[in-house]
């Protein structure tokens, strides 16, 4: 069934409308060695806004800050309608060990310069980016409730954390009468599915919406990547998304190997591999949105194809098999035969609609 950016989903257990493909201001910017000028920032804010997008993705440190200041622009005319969601926890100030971390001070702090350069009162959604390991949870939990009973934050979400902490603080949330967390960002695409095993599943369980970054494995899944480039003697710290790529283990053999089946299958529906990786995204169960991180106004228009994919049982069966992951221990073994038959033996029994 064909999709629009204006066919609205609800974010985890929250009330909140969103666009089923985010918009990742993350390219906003050129202080990492690539993303966009300000010009074309804002082609791609525009774009999608027109097209009916509302949900736009950045955070505290994005491009040296520079990805909230163009959102406060570029959002001045329109911000009501719109769902802004920013991140502290990353380091800000080199150096001086308070200005990183998930604890209060770096969180009010941070919120803080998030509102002064996005120009607004509020931030719709608040994440905590990276995990810190010494935080403890309850700190965490009452900070985000405060900021909430302030007005400062309406929602708040959580990125790159275990999944036994992340449903721990759930229970916690909930117990105590806190915000609860309503959105989960975790890396998700077809070259790496791990969050299958646990993240998924336990956000499918405690209510939280799961929005994917890197959906196209860094622009693996395009194709725009060869084996040349496994070898090639390029500076791998030369500043490009090719080398971020290599130094975070995201070009790999079994990755280009991934893509081939990606542009095999796009080659059969008419469509380019970069719309079917962010497709096959798009309708795993528990997304709500994945992240779009576009460069120029082109790519931008070509993710927004991904909308209009619609897969064949084979097509998609080819897929989820190319990708598929061992699930591991206790997994594996519960959803073997051995497994079902010491819980219900021969039984037939209709899982919970």
């Amino acid at each position: 069934m064909s999709l629009t950016l204006d066919t609205y989903r609800l974010l985890g257990r929250s009330g909140l409308r969103v666009s089923p493909l985010a918009l990742g201001a993350a390219t906003f910017g050129t202080e990492w060695g690539w993303g966009a000028e300000r010009d074309d920032a804002r082609k791609l804010f525009d774009l999608y806004v027109e097209r009916g997008g509302n949900f736009i993705d950045t955070a505290s440190t994005y491009t040296n800050g520079s990805s909230e200041r163009l959102l406060g622009e570029f959002t001045r005319d329109n911000r009501e309608s719109l769902v802004l969601a920013t991140k502290f926890s990353t380091l800000s100030r080199p150096g001086d060990p308070n200005s990183g971390g998930n604890h209060r001070k770096t969180m009010f702090a941070s919120v803080e310069t998030s509102l002064r350069r996005l120009n607004t009162d509020y931030i719709d959604l608040l994440y905590l980016h990276v995990w810190d390991f010494t935080t403890p949870v309850e700190e965490i939990l009452r900070a985000m409730d405060d900021l909430v009973r302030q007005g400062k934050v309406l929602y708040v979400g959580i990125c790159n954390v275990p999944a036994w902490q992340v449903s721990r603080m759930q229970a916690i949330a909930d117990l105590r009468g806190w915000s609860p967390l309503v959105a989960l960002q975790i890396e998700y695409n077809l070259i790496e599915r791990s969050a299958e095993r646990d993240l998924i599943p336990m956000a499918r369980e405690t209510g939280l919406g799961v929005v994917p970054f890197s959906p196209l494995a860094g622009g693996v899944l395009t194709g725009k990547y060869s084996r040349d480039d496994l070898t090639a003697t390029k500076a791998a710290d030369d500043g490009t998304r090719r080398a971020f790529n290599i130094a975070n283990g995201g070009l790999t053999e079994r990755g280009l190997a991934l893509a081939d089946v990606v542009k095999e299958v796009a080659g059969e529906l008419g469509r380019t591999p970069g719309q079917v990786g962010l497709a096959w995204a798009l309708r795993q169960p528990g997304v709500t949105a994945p992240i779009i991180g576009a460069r120029t106004p082109e790519q931008l228009q070509d993710n927004l194809g991904a909308l209009d994919v619609e897969f064949g049982a084979s097509h998609l069966a080819r897929l989820d098999e190319a990708g598929a992951i061992a699930l591991g221990f206790p997994h594996d073994f519960l959803a073997s035969a051995r497994g079902r038959m010491v819980t219900s033996g021969d039984l037939k029994i209709e899982p919970r609609r």
